[in-house]
């Protein structure tokens, strides 16, 4: 059963910074690609950054210069390095993984979720 754990979520004032981490465990599959979601309240979940498997990120125009996404492939972790953070920043943050084995896709798996909230 493939689980995901989010951890590194909290309280921070404007402009500090914060270090999520996901671990994937279970999977039977590659790991094609580490995603970073967040869904504010009222608002629609949205992509944060994303990893695949070469190494290619992709950013939200919002955060982009800010968070950075990096990847350990060995311990199947994803991590997102939040810098200048902002109240706007404020949401559930989502790790989303999705992969292939023998030409069969597997996912997507996300995680539970941890709260991030920027304020002073």
């Amino acid at each position: 059963q493939v689980q995901l754990v989010e951890s590194g979520g909290g309280l921070v004032q404007p402009g500090r910074s914060l270090r999520l981490s996901c671990v994937a465990s279970g999977t039977i599959f590659s790991i094609n690609t580490m995603d970073w979601y967040r869904q504010a309240p009222g608002k629609q979940r949205e992509l944060v950054a994303a990893i695949i498997s070469d190494g290619s990120t992709n950013y939200a125009d919002s955060v982009k210069g800010r968070f950075t996404i990096s990847r350990d492939y060995a311990e199947n972790t994803v991590y997102l390095q939040m810098n200048s953070l902002k109240p706007e920043d404020t949401a559930v943050y989502y790790c989303r993984i999705e992969g292939t084995s023998r030409g069969r896709t597997y996912g997507p798996f996300w995680g539970q979720g941890t709260q991030v909230t920027v304020s002073s």
